[in-house]
């Protein structure tokens, strides 16, 4: 079985009006203690072209996201 991966999924607007999904994986973290764990997060795959809402992009960014790793979570 392979081990799980924390994935990200985020919503950018980085120009008025145009919206942009950005898939992140949680990078690991060797000097963090277990009690005080902190989420480090690289990007992992983004949209190159913007979306006109947040809710379209998002829905494009669930989309990859089964793609990449399918409906039931499992890696490709």
């Amino acid at each position: 079985m392979s081990p799980s991966r924390n994935i990200a999924l985020t919503v950018h607007e980085l120009e008025a009006g145009e919206f942009y999904w950005v898939l992140m994986e949680e990078a690991a973290d060797g000097d963090a203690a277990e009690n005080d764990r902190r989420h480090v997060y690289v990007p992992l795959e983004a949209a190159h072209d913007p979306y006109a809402s947040y809710s379209n992009a998002l829905v494009a960014g669930v989309a990859v996201m089964r793609r990449l790793f399918g409906s039931e979570g499992k890696t490709a």
